[in-house]
């Protein structure tokens, strides 16, 4: 097993955009954008000067890029991080105009060219310039116990996957070096056959995949011993996520760099999104931050009332049956469900009663059945 740092062990999901913003989930525009410029001004590394403070900028920047723009929200509300996955940092930030927000402050948000905060968000590249390409995301199932939805936490994620060969960096040659450029193909990857045809005056061109290189345009003359020239190495991964209270189901947390490696070497690794879903549970249903249950009564406890101890998330809490209580009647306990997803209210735990009719009686209940049926009882009254 490869081992693990200290970083990647203690590596967390990114938080929920709402969250980092301290904004309710059906807040306005006006709100976010209040929001977001008041952290802004307290994070902006020209005034805070403190370990930390340009990430967690960075990082309210992003969550008001995403919340600000109508069709990204809404993909965002319907798949949490999974919706803007295949944003990159310029489709993110391109159309958001920073010194619009904070004029006059004099804040250096980069964009022209000098080396500023954001330079990196909204790059652009010029025309015909190519970089390595950035890896595939990787999407895992997490099933978390209802305990953990209700009081939120770190969870541990196990996963193997293909990694960047720590050897070669990727490169596939023994030692990181460089592959050297095909021989047979000139290093384009390509094989072209041409040949005239006389008496049409055509030149026929035949282009296929070299099949010295198959279509690399290099060849590795000394592959490494770890990967065996691949680049990429299997490795077994224990990480911690952090789970959100009242984490909805499906729910996508994102670990960045933890996906794919890229197919270049140097290139930057994908993200690994974690899909949480709630474990199932013998006691409960879940519906969103309610609780479901169904509690089976013995028929004199449903004509004659009764007091039950009932398993709820915080410990057993006693219930009162009404006399009478009909056949699938619903009963609740206020506030034993589980938390509302970005904070607010508590869900309910509902009780649905199910009767249990004898199957089986002894001679003495029969006669006692017999008997309330003698005198008008067992369904006759009201």
């Amino acid at each position: 097993m490869v081992a693990i740092s200290e970083t990647a062990r203690h590596e967390t999901a990114q938080r929920d955009y709402y969250e980092i913003l301290g904004v309710a989930r059906d807040a306005d525009q006006k709100a976010i954008k209040d929001a977001f410029r008041n952290l802004a001004l307290k994070y902006h590394p020209d005034r805070n000067k403190e370990p930390g403070a340009e990430e967690r900028f960075k990082e309210i920047a992003e969550a008001y890029a995403v919340l600000s723009d109508a069709k990204k929200r809404a993909d965002y509300d319907a798949r949490g991080f999974a919706g803007v996955a295949g944003f990159s940092q310029q489709d993110l930030f391109s159309g958001i105009n920073f010194e619009d927000i904070f004029g006059g402050l004099n804040f250096d948000f980069g964009g022209g060219g000098g080396g500023g905060l954001f330079d990196h968000f909204v790059h652009r590249r010029t025309a015909g310039q190519r970089g390595p390409r950035r890896g595939a995301n990787i999407e895992v199932e997490l099933f978390v116990p209802l305990e953990r939805v209700a009081s939120g936490g770190e969870e541990r994620v196990r996963l193997t996957h293909p990694a960047t060969c720590p050897a070669c960096h990727g490169a596939g040659a023994k030692g990181g070096a460089a592959p050297t450029p095909c021989a047979a193909c000139g290093g384009s990857g390509r094989i072209t056959r041409s040949r005239r045809e006389e008496k049409e005056h055509v030149l026929i061109q035949q282009v296929t995949l070299c099949p010295t290189c198959h279509g690399r345009g290099s060849v590795i003359e000394h592959p490494c011993p770890e990967c065996g020239g691949s680049g990429e190495v299997e490795r077994e991964e224990s990480l911690t996520v952090k789970i959100p209270v009242g984490i909805e189901e499906g729910m996508a947390l994102r670990i960045p760099g933890k996906g794919m490696p890229s197919p270049d070497p140097g290139g930057m690794a994908g993200d690994l999104f974690v899909l949480v879903y709630s474990r199932r549970d013998a006691r409960f249903e879940r519906s969103g931050s309610d609780l479901l249950r169904l509690e089976s009564i013995p028929l004199t406890d449903a004509v004659l009332g009764a007091k039950l101890d009932v398993p709820t998330l915080d410990g057993y809490s006693s219930v009162t049956v009404p006399a009478g209580t009909q056949p699938d009647a619903v009963l609740r306990l206020k506030g034993k469900g589980l938390p509302a997803f970005g904070g607010g209210h508590r869900g309910d735990l509902y009780l649905r009663i199910g009767i249990r009719i004898p199957e089986h009686l002894t001679r003495e209940e029969r006669d006692l059945y017999e008997r309330l049926r003698a005198i008008g009882g067992g369904g006759g009254g009201r």
